[in-house]
């Protein structure tokens, strides 16, 4: 079989893939973007049936094309997320061929070669887009032969894929809050591991936190180094929006537990930590709102005063008196979600380009390795990196440096 040559080849067909295609088509520059799957495949299997985003349509968006079927101040959901990506593919005439898994990368000389599913690609650049949630984590603390099932909230689809009884959720961030609650109104005994997180509030003085990240210059945040990590934000447009609490959720009935840390004897065992998570979940929440109110002042803006988002109710007994270690089978617990997050995985990738925990090492998604850069990942350059209304920025500055090389 003949080998195809490219001179640009963006592996991934998502967000990224698409964003980097218009920009490359922008600049002159001729490519191919090659897809394993469809156009946004993980939007289509890897999120639950009720998933909608979490900032409004107005801003989730690239800038070029708003949600034609969804009110600007709504949360779209999943499937309107594929619908937008897939027509802003067809806007942009990106040139996508799907169903192309490549198995390995290698360099040779000034060139590169894929080895794909559908043969051999030879290219003199490559963009690896296939974006920060590459490998779910299910941390290997409950063993198989508990006889409990557990899946990764990529897996998670609906409560009624779950076995009848209670529900063990371990992670604070938009997935773990958001399965926690849905599993709660569907009647079902909840618990649900809280860690460390960002608490933003929903809206304040009359503006999503989206638009605050914006004028505060929160999104533009610069990457410390490479490799920084996602941030754990938790955050929810389901049910219209709003602001996460965790007494909230305590109120409604789930209950919360620390950080889970081991198991042993049929007993799920916790850290004391989950006052301390809460507390500075708490402060970063408050911080935010004084951010917002000094703006205001600064700027001598008209907006609502909002005293009432300042007051936090008791903390509750769960909390004051946290549940260090839990007896599954006492507790009727038949599954656990682990909305624990993502790793990378490049093990594709057979380039030197990585440091020694498999992180890329690049500049702004510039690779150590010429020709080769990366695009969709956490923090590349900055915080909204990995977003819609982020990606877009980064590929502009790939797009530029990959034109510069010729």
């Amino acid at each position: 079989m003949p080998v195809e040559k490219v001179e640009t080849l963006i592996i991934g067909g998502g967000q990224a893939g698409i964003a980097m295609s218009e920009q490359l088509s922008k600049r002159g520059v001729s490519h191919l973007v090659i897809e394993r799957n469809r156009i946004a495949e993980r939007w289509r299997s890897e999120r639950w049936d009720s998933l909608v985003a979490n900032g409004p349509a107005w801003h989730d968006r690239f800038p070029n094309k708003t949600f034609d079927k969804c009110d600007p101040g709504a949360f779209a959901p999943a499937g309107q997320i594929v619908d937008y990506l897939v027509e802003y593919a067809q806007q942009v005439k990106a040139p996508i061929r799907c169903g192309v898994e490549v198995t390995a990368l290698y360099k040779k000389g000034d060139s590169f070669i894929a080895e794909t599913s559908q043969g051999v690609i030879e290219a003199s650049n490559v963009v690896a887009a296939t974006g920060p949630f590459q490998k779910p984590i299910i941390p290997t603390v409950v063993p198989e032969e508990a006889g409990i099932m557990q899946i990764h909230s990529a897996a998670y689809r609906n409560p009624g894929q779950l076995p009848e009884g209670a529900v063990l959720v371990v992670g604070a961030g938009s997935s773990g809050v958001q399965i926690a609650d849905e599993l709660r109104r569907a009647g079902r005994k909840v618990y649900l591991s809280v860690g460390p997180h960002d608490r933003p509030p929903r809206k304040y003085r009359g503006h999503d936190f989206v638009w605050w990240l914006g004028v505060l210059g929160l999104w533009n945040a610069k990457a410390v180094e490479p490799s920084m990590a996602h941030v754990t934000i938790a955050v929810s447009g389901a049910e219209g929006g709003h602001t996460i609490d965790f007494r909230n959720l305590a109120a409604s009935g789930i209950t919360l537990v620390g950080r889970g840390e081991t198991f042993k004897d049929g007993a799920m065992h916790f850290a004391s930590d989950l006052a301390k998570n809460i507390a500075e979940g708490d402060a970063n929440y408050l911080s935010m709102l004084d951010a917002a109110d000094a703006y205001i002042a600064r700027e001598g803006l008209d907006l609502p005063e909002e005293p009432e988002a300042r007051k936090l109710a008791p903390a509750p007994r769960c909390v004051t008196d946290p549940l260090l270690q839990l007896n599954l089978a006492d507790a009727g617990v038949t599954s656990i979600i682990w909305a624990t997050g993502y790793a990378l995985d490049f093990g594709w990738v057979k380039v030197d380009a990585f440091d020694d925990k498999g992180n890329p090492l690049h500049q702004r998604g510039v690779s150590v390795v010429p020709g080769l850069y990366f695009l969709g990942l956490a923090w590349l350059s900055r915080r909204a990196s990995p977003f819609i209304w982020g990606v877009w920025h980064d590929a502009d500055y790939l797009a530029e440096q990959i034109a510069a090389r010729g």
